[in-house]
């Protein structure tokens, strides 16, 4: 399951979690229409779980994405204990979202 989050969510949960991914995403924006289904499907799926998703609409949560410095959407990022990991930017296939998940 996909969660919405908002500004404060990003200190009070994000930062604490071992790992976290947040789908910045925008609800305009074509490519983000496409992902955020695969996303809760991957997210509603046996083998993903366990692993926390979350939504951010960039014009909803100005601070959180201007501080994660996001340029375009979609842009999923991996957190671990708040520090970013990695990041993939543009539209992905279910396929791309699965090896972004699985891959360190």
């Amino acid at each position: 399951m996909i969660k919405k989050m908002n500004d404060t969510d990003f200190k009070e949960k994000i930062s604490k979690e071992e790992v976290a991914y947040i789908n910045y995403s925008a609800s305009w924006c074509t490519p983000c229409k496409r992902q955020l289904p695969l996303l809760e499907e991957l997210s509603n799926s046996e083998e993903f779980k366990n692993i926390n998703i979350y939504y951010c609409d960039v014009d909803e949560n100005i601070n959180t994405s201007s501080d994660a410095g996001i340029r375009g959407v979609p842009t999923i990022v991996k957190y671990q204990f708040g520090n970013e990991s990695k990041r993939k930017v543009g539209g992905s296939s279910e396929q791309d979202l699965k090896e972004f998940f699985l891959k360190d």
